[in-house]
């Protein structure tokens, strides 16, 4: 990956010599992005690495250096404009001994609130064992989780139409909120704060297939965990990027508005033209309800109080 600069205020990322992405300043730019969230009535901001930077191809060592680069840029950026910005940290998942170092130093010496990581990781989907202690570092220091999904799978089938982002993106998520109910990793850390993107991705409607997998194969799915997917409702979270206003009432009626956190996906094109205004535009939902997605459940999973905002 290399972004080659083409002028002010603008780049473009490029894979083996092919054109990726463009991106411009309110990528980078903390200025910028204050100005825009301003102008779309967004007090305060968390901010992550753009997945296509995780480097969890890369050797441990070299992801490791990356990782500290990116987020000491990203505490830096919080510390200038800590009423504005919250900050999720980056770590080297395909080596875990480094990921729970590099996450103590988030937490303790950059004072960030938790970290971003990938659907998977390599080969390793997130209930393979090796990861499970970034999980119970994550537990026992209070970081939050935000699982984004990255490296789709289904390869030349998906690279007309863009279904890459509007089909597997939301697999990915599923199989990975699948891996965590399975493999026992939300049974054994209640304590663990995740959420996944873009309102669970596919899981939300395909809930019922995975119950009901799980009621009659259960030689194939109570494996490792014995927990049926519906008793792990509640104990997770999702943001609220779904497009629809009937999506948005599935996770609702499957989850509560307590769980449920503005997602924007900004600066990038499959996200909110105003952030909240799907949620703001459902004239069936209750005042209070909506005042806990736009605002209190995303600081509830950040562990952040109200007034590191507005104080």
């Amino acid at each position: 990956m290399q972004l080659e600069h083409q002028g002010p205020g603008c780049a473009h990322m490029t894979r083996d010599g092919s054109f990726f992405r463009k991106v411009d300043a309110n990528c980078w730019s903390p200025e910028k992005r204050i100005e825009e969230c301003g102008a779309a009535g967004v007090d305060a901001q968390v901010l992550s690495t753009v997945p296509i930077m995780f480097s969890y191809w890369a050797k441990p060592a070299d992801a490791l250096d990356l990782a500290r680069l990116l987020n000491d840029h990203l505490a830096e950026v919080v510390r200038a404009h800590p009423r504005r910005f919250a900050g999720l940290a980056t770590l080297p998942m395909q080596d875990p001994d480094l990921a729970v170092r590099e996450l103590e130093r988030c937490m303790g010496e950059l004072g960030l609130a938790g970290i971003q990581i990938g659907t998977h990781v390599n080969a390793w989907d997130l209930h393979e064992p090796a990861l499970f202690p970034v999980f119970e570092a994550c537990a026992r220091l209070g970081a939050a989780v935000f699982v984004h999904p990255w490296d789709m799978f289904g390869g030349e089938r998906i690279k007309k139409y863009w279904l890459g982002w509007l089909v597997a993106m939301p697999a990915e998520t599923a199989m990975a909120l699948c891996a965590v109910i399975f493999g026992g990793v939300l049974a054994r850390l209640p304590n663990l704060r995740i959420c996944f993107a873009h309102g669970g991705g596919s899981f939300p409607g395909t809930l019922g297939r995975i119950q009901h997998g799980f009621e009659v194969r259960p030689d194939l799915c109570a494996v490792d965990n014995q927990l049926p997917p519906r008793a792990h409702l509640g104990r997770f979270y999702l943001d609220s990027l779904v497009h629809d206003p009937d999506a948005l009432r599935l996770l609702l009626k499957q989850v509560g508005a307590e769980r449920i956190a503005l997602g924007s996906d900004y600066p990038f094109p499959l996200g909110e033209a105003r952030p909240g205004a799907l949620i703001e535009s459902m004239a069936d939902l209750a005042p209070e309800a909506k005042a806990r997605m736009l605002s209190g459940t995303a600081l509830e999973w950040l562990g952040v109080p109200p007034e590191r905002f507005t104080g």
